[in-house]
């Protein structure tokens, strides 16, 4: 089971499962899933993000900012902004797998399972929490049908994997038909609607179990 007390009191979540975590700008949607992420990394889990917003450098910053003091996260980042922007060579190291752009769906596809095969037979790593911030801006790129067709392979790799998948969805920029259409491939979804300002985002939750 994967742990989230840390971050939604009294859930536990089976291998293999898939989350959508959705709600309009600025109710803390990436603060959420970096600390689900986060929480896998403080109990030893692997952490692998893929990223069609933020470098990888800002990704391991963003990780770093959220696990306990003194420890060292096994983490992989698919980046799939850096060599669309064209700054610098780019090549892949132990942490970091490039994808040419959020297009590339084939090639994030493959990163992710070659980052999956590593942690699982290279570095022992049975239990691995996998977030793909965000979905959102694969939709800007590509069409609902295309995306779906992604998405439902990289849902079925975590699955396969006994992974933990959480993904990320602004969900004011689409339209309902697009979020009813998606939140078929998820388990479970977690809801934040806006409150007053100075009151937490509340939190609704559709298929976890407590």
């Amino acid at each position: 089971m994967y742990d989230l007390a840390d971050v939604l009191p009294d859930v536990e979540l089976d291998p293999g499962t898939n989350v959508l975590v959705a709600g309009p700008p600025l109710t803390g949607k990436r603060r959420i899933a970096f600390d689900i992420l986060a929480s896998g990394a403080n109990r030893g889990d692997g952490s692998i993000v893929v990223t069609t917003k933020d470098s990888a450098d800002k990704v391991l910053e963003s990780v770093g900012e959220h696990v306990a003091e003194g420890v060292e996260p096994d983490i992989g980042v698919v980046d799939c902004v850096t060599k669309q922007r064209g700054i610098g060579t780019i090549d892949d190291d132990p942490r970091i797998k490039y994808a040419s752009s959020p297009v590339d769906m084939t090639g994030i596809g493959i990163k992710l399972s070659e980052f999956l095969q590593e942690f699982y037979e290279t570095r022992g790593l049975t239990r691995n929490r996998v977030l793909l911030h965000s979905v959102s801006t694969l939709l800007m790129y590509s069409d609902l049908q295309t995306v779906f067709r992604f998405l439902h392979v990289f849902t079925g790799r975590i699955q396969s994997a006994d992974a933990l998948g959480v993904y990320v969805i602004d969900s004011t920029a689409h339209d309902d038909q697009t979020m009813n259409t998606l939140k078929q491939l998820f388990d479970a979804v977690v809801e934040l609607e806006e409150t007053a300002d100075d009151e937490e985002p509340a939190i609704r939750t559709a298929g976890l179990t407590t």
